[in-house]
């Protein structure tokens, strides 16, 4: 049922929307005045702020009940980089005051920049310093020395007074620095606090990063990841939510590690956001190569700077330009350039960037100068590449009058830590940055009206979430996406473009999952991955994760009898599959024998081979298993992009028993009949191809095999009709998989 409750003011309403479709949680929160007022105050469409809204009700209704005793849950929560989460878990934070929890605290940033930067927008969001009613009460990094327990403590009994209105019950806002000793303070303020039947929501911001235990292949605990731990058992009712771009980490972890989420949601971005599907893919306007020879390597560093970079600053200050002529000098306008982490690279880089600015400022400051001519033309290039994406552009020598006026606007800015503490960025001073960093400009760090992005560095580890997080470039700029571009070198493109596809699958898996009503440790860990990347660090992985290369060509289970659990209904699957499709008899040479005759159906919906055959067969060895879930992994993916797409099926033998037998290994020795005649090399196969060539001209192909396999051994049974299948990859299905075993392989094909 909907309702609607007004805002005060006459605000937007929002919808009390308590039966969504996605949400299957333990209760059903509802929105009131904090949330609304929330949203109220921000620019946003009404659609966005509902969607917002219900969202923050479907992970707040997966929490553990205010109205409980007691109770404890952890919560994944994964948006996209720059989309949102910030105001994804003030909303939840809202909400949560609007229920009733008595405390919130926010896990916020490994560094003070960073730290200060969550504090300040929660603040703001929830209206701490305007608002009059005084609702929230905010410690920041508390401690016993400052005597906050007794200041927390005096606050919280007003949640047992029964003589206090419920409206005026304050709720405790506490952000912490995630650093162990910011940690530790807070663990000993709260163990001086009576925390029983004390609604507790803790929200871990970036949850991947540093939280998570680096030592767990050593037997032992890395200190942050003790000090949440702690955390966690001084709170005896709460929920803990762990908020990510990039999930690899929670998800691989161990199931029994106490920051393993129970459950897990995705954030849908509004309708203005940029990300990976937008700026990589083949073909794409917004992607410009840096040639190897202009990236700085150790034994080879470079002496000028890059032809590329000039390119970049040349394109970045007529984006500049155009933005004072259009934006009066409203907004931000800035350029990142994000070398290696040495420091000495991004001095290098500064002063090229501060040297180009000062030659380009004295040349278009006199039209007499010799290379005023040159200079101009090869902005008219760049404006000519800028044209092709934003059709709409002033004219040249328009433009050209403000150039001179964007390269004085614009400040550039060395961001590291190299003297203590990252510098903060005066976005108000400025129209115009260029921010020169590394491991700063990673994970957290906004940067406002990011256009361009120069990137000359290889992927390093390969680690996927690592190169993910260096994507600042990615946010809300639908409004400017034409003024958009980001130099990085052909590997470094190309791994951006894997991640995008292994990042979308693992959201597809988690959303499928979510509506199930089943907890995430039946989430079956089989995510799309390439062989050049790896998920995440491997510090903390102490169960092994595998990897499937599923390339063009045939699969086929190599002990398809060693299924005792599944045998049986592999038997029934194979033959209600087949009584469902239409056969005929393939086309072949007159001469071919009974066995190389064979039942073709062909353009058979792939989504209904998916469905009723190849989701629903087990196979019990652990390589045939994995194998065979990197199959289904692939095939899925492969029919969210092709809905249409259809295959062909061969009945082998038209359903006739072929005897084959095993080897050493006791797996079959060959699954395919070979061509016939064998002899001379003239007339090979012209009767019969083989096996291996009986497949449909394109698209996925499925060989049904019926098999006898005789006995191994004195001992061993004898297999008769045993159904195995034999499935062609062709080309453009083709991927690699990780999948990590935290339950039986049983459990995980056949799902």
């Amino acid at each position: 049922m909907n309702s609607e409750v007004p805002h005060q003011d006459g605000q937007e309403l929002i919808e009390v929307n308590a039966n969504s479709e996605r949400r299957v949680g333990k209760w059903a929160p509802v929105v009131k005045d904090e949330t609304i007022q929330l949203l109220g105050n921000k620019s946003l469409s009404k659609d966005s702020k509902q969607h917002i809204s219900d969202e923050a009700v479907s992970i707040l209704s997966r929490c553990v009940p205010p109205t409980s005793d007691k109770g404890q849950e952890t919560g994944l929560v994964i948006g996209y980089i720059q989309s949102g989460k910030t105001l994804s878990f003030t909303t939840v934070a809202a909400l949560s005051r609007d229920n009733q929890f008595a405390m919130i605290i926010v896990i916020a940033g490994t560094s003070i920049p960073l730290t200060e930067q969550s504090y300040k927008r929660l603040r703001k969001d929830l209206q701490i310093d305007e608002s009059q009613d005084r609702k929230w009460r905010h410690f920041h990094n508390p401690t016993l020395k400052n005597k906050d327990n007794k200041r927390i403590g005096s606050i919280l009994d007003e949640w047992g007074d029964q003589n206090v209105p419920t409206e005026e019950k304050r709720t405790i806002l506490i952000t912490v620095m995630k650093y162990h000793k910011r940690l530790r303070d807070l663990i000993n303020v709260l163990r001086a606090l009576d925390l029983d039947n004390i609604p507790t929501l803790i929200i871990d911001d970036e949850a991947d990063q540093a939280g998570l235990n680096n030592l767990i292949k050593e037997g032992e605990e890395s200190t942050t990841y003790q000090c949440l731990r702690t955390l966690r058992e001084v709170v005896p009712h709460h929920t803990f939510l762990q908020y990510t771009a990039t999930p690899q980490g929670p998800l691989l972890i161990n199931l029994i590690d106490v920051l393993s989420p129970d459950f897990a949601l995705t954030l849908s971005p509004g309708e203005d956001y940029i990300g990976g599907k937008d700026f990589f893919f083949d073909g794409s306007p917004y992607i410009r190569e840096i040639p190897s020879d202009e990236i700085s390597i150790n034994n080879d560093p470079l002496e000028e700077p890059p032809s590329s970079l000039l390119q970049a600053l040349r394109l970045f200050f007529l984006g500049v330009a155009i933005g004072l002529i259009r934006d009066k000098g409203r907004g931000n306008r800035s350029m990142m350039i994000h070398p290696s982490q040495r420091t000495i690279s991004h001095v290098q880089f500064l002063r090229w960037v501060e040297n180009i600015m000062r030659d380009w400022k004295q040349v278009l400051a006199n039209n007499e100068d010799p290379d005023y001519a040159e200079l101009i033309n090869d902005f008219r290039e760049s404006y000519d590449d800028l044209k092709q994406t934003v059709p709409d552009l002033e004219p040249f020598d328009y433009v050209a009058k403000r150039l001179l006026d964007a390269i004085r606007k614009t400040e550039p800015l060395e961001i590291n830590a190299t003297g203590g503490k990252t510098p903060p960025v005066d976005w108000r001073g400025s129209y115009s940055y260029i921010l020169v960093g590394g491991q700063a400009l990673d994970r957290g760090f906004t940067v406002e009206g990011l256009t361009v992005t120069y990137m000359p560095r290889s992927i390093g580890t390969g680690n996927a979430d690592t190169i993910q997080q260096r994507a600042r470039f990615f946010g809300y700029k639908r409004g400017y996406l034409g003024f958009c571009r980001i130099f990085v070198d052909q590997q470094v493109a190309a791994a951006f473009t894997r991640y995008v596809q292994h990042e979308e699958s693992i959201r597809r898996q988690i959303d499928k999952h979510a509506k199930s009503g089943l907890g995430l440790q039946d989430l079956r860990r089989a995510f799309l991955l390439t062989r050049e990347l790896r998920p995440t660090r491997d510090s903390i992985i102490d169960v092994k994760y595998v990897r499937v290369n599923i390339s063009e060509g045939w699969f086929y289970p190599k002990a398809p009898h060693e299924c005792s659990k599944g045998l049986g209904n592999n038997v029934s699957t194979v033959k209600g599959f087949i009584n469902s499709l239409e056969f005929e008899i393939d086309e072949g040479s007159p001469d071919r024998t009974e066995i190389q005759i064979h039942n073709v159906s062909c353009n058979v919906p792939l989504q209904k081979v998916y469905d009723e055959l190849l989701l629903n067969l087990f196979f019990a060895r652990l390589n045939d298993a994995q194998n065979f879930l990197g199959i289904l992994v692939i095939i899925k993916n492969y029919l969210e992009q092709n809905k249409d797409a259809v295959c062909t099926v061969y009945q082998m033998s038209k359903g006739i028993s072929r005897k084959r037998e095993l080897n050493e290994n006791e797996e079959i020795r060959n699954l395919f009949q070979g061509e016939s005649p064998v002899n001379p090399i003239e007339v090979r196969g012209t009767i019969y191809p083989g096996d291996r060539s009986i497949r449909g001209n394109e698209g996925i192909t499925i060989q049904i095999h019926n098999l006898t396999i005789p006995k191994f051994t004195r001992d061993h049974p004898e297999y008769q009709v045993i159904p195995n299948i034999a499935v062609y990859i062709p080309r453009e299905v083709a991927g690699d998989v990780i999948i990590q075993e935290q339950r039986s392989t049983e459990d995980y094909v056949g799902e």
